[in-house]
C-alpha cells in the first residue's frame, strides 16, 4: 500500500484572534502551499527521507525530525490496540519554510499524523487526532495551541474553543475576500517571537482584545463586512512584534496606500497577510510585496482564498 497526503499552510491568529483563530490557505493559481507526506510499507521499524526546497533546514538526524517522532508515537499507540509487524517508509516533502509564520511545523505534523491514521485504517477519530497534532506542534513552538494545526487538518477558518469536549469550530468566511500572503525569505523562531510579548496586559487591552474577537466572529456570521474589517486588528502581539520583522511597517503602510482593506502578521511572522475584495488590487499588492518585502532567496507571495478542504489524500 502507498499513500500521499497534503496539509495546507495556515495563518495563525488572523490578527484579531491571538492563539484562538486560524485559517487554512489555498493559492488561487491552484498550486499547493503546504507539506506532503508519502507512506509505503517497509520491512520493519520507521524510515524517514526528507526532500523539498526546505529540507536542509530540518535536523539531519531523522530521529530528531518531528515527523519521525509522530510515527514513533503512532506505532507505539497502535501496538497497544492491534498487533502489527509492518514497518513504514515515510517521505516528507518540506514545501513550507521553517519559522515563516505559515504553520510550517503544523503542516508537517498534520500531514504525518493524518497520513499515518489513513494508512492504518483510522484507529483514531478526528478529535483524538487533533489532540495529538496540538501536542506535537507544541513541542516545536513551545506551547500547545491549535490555531495552525486545526485549520491545516480541518480546513476553513477555525475558532478555538477548548470547552465542553470541543477543541474548535469553523466559522463563516467572507468568500469574496482575497488574502495576499508574503514571506520575505527570513526565518523567525515562534518561541522567541512569543517572548517579545509582555507577561501581563492592561485591563483596557484585554477588553479590546475580547471586544475585537467577539465582534469579528459576530460579523463573520452576520456577513457584516465593514464591522469585520473595523475590528480586524491585533492589540496583543503586533505592537510588540512589528519592529522585529524587517520591512513590515513600511509594507503595511504601502499596502494601505494601495487600497488593501486590512493587513496583519500571519502567525508570529515574518509572513504578512493583506485583504482585499478586488483581484486587480490583490495582484498589485502581490507585485508590490515581491519588489519591496521579499528580501532573501526563497521568499514568495501568493494570492489566496481560504482552503475549505484541509488535509487530504493526493494519491
Amino acid at each position: 500500500m502507498s499513500l500521499t497526503v497534503y496539509a495546507p499552510a495556515s495563518m495563525g491568529n488572523v490578527g484579531v484572534g491571538f492563539d484562538l483563530l486560524g485559517a487554512a490557505l489555498a493559492p488561487i493559481d491552484g498550486s499547493l502551499l503546504g507539506d506532503t507526506v508519502t507512506i509505503v510499507e517497509g520491512e520493519s521499524g520507521i524510515e524517514l527521507a526528507v526532500k523539498g526546497p526546505w529540507a536542509e533546514k530540518l535536523p539531519q538526524d531523522a530521529k530528531e525530525n518531528i515527523v519521525y517522532q509522530c510515527a514513533e508515537f503512532f506505532l507505539s499507540s497502535l501496538a497497544q490496540q492491534q498487533k502489527s509487524d509492518k514497518g513504514i517508509v515515510m517521505t516528507l516533502s518540506k514545501e513550507l519554510p521553517v519559522g515563516s509564520g505559515l504553520g510550517s511545523s503544523a503542516s508537517s505534523v498534520v500531514a504525518a499524523l493524518y497520513g499515518l491514521n489513513e494508512y492504518f485504517d483510522c484507529p483514531f477519530d478526528d478529535h483524538r487526532l487533533l489532540e495529538l497534532m496540538g501536542e506535537f506542534e507544541g513541542k516545536i513552538s513551545g506551547s500547545i495551541h491549535y490555531d495552525n494545526v486545526a485549520p491545516s487538518f480541518l480546513g476553513a477558518m477555525q475558532l478555538m474553543l477548548n470547552a465542553d469536549g470541543h477543541i474548535c469550530q469553523s466559522i463563516p468566511v467572507f468568500e469574496d475576500w482575497y488574502w495576499v500572503v508574503a514571506y520575505p525569505g527570513i526565518s523567525l523562531s515562534t518561541a522567541k517571537m512569543r517572548q517579545l510579548m509582555p507577561e501581563e496586559y492592561a485591563k483596557a487591552t484585554a477588553i479590546d482584545f475580547g471586544r475585537h474577537l467577539s465582534a469579528f466572529v459576530h460579523a463573520s456570521y452576520s456577513k457584516n463586512e465593514s464591522l469585520a474589517l473595523a475590528v480586524l486588528k491585533d492589540v496583543l502581539a503586533e505592537p510588540y512584534r512589528a519592529q522585529a520583522i524587517p520591512g513590515y511597517l513600511a509594507a503595511r503602510e504601502a499596502l494601505n496606500e494601495l487600497g488593501m482593506m486590512a493587513t496583519g502578521i500571519s502567525g508570529s511572522g515574518p509572513t504578512l497577510f493583506s485583504v482585499t475584495k478586488d483581484l486587480a488590487v490583490a495582484e498589485q499588492a502581490k507585485a508590490l510585496l515581491e519588489k519591496q518585502y521579499l528580501t532573501q532567496d526563497g521568499g514568495f507571495a501568493h494570492i489566496c482564498k481560504i482552503d475549505t478542504q484541509g488535509s487530504r489524500r493526493l494519491d
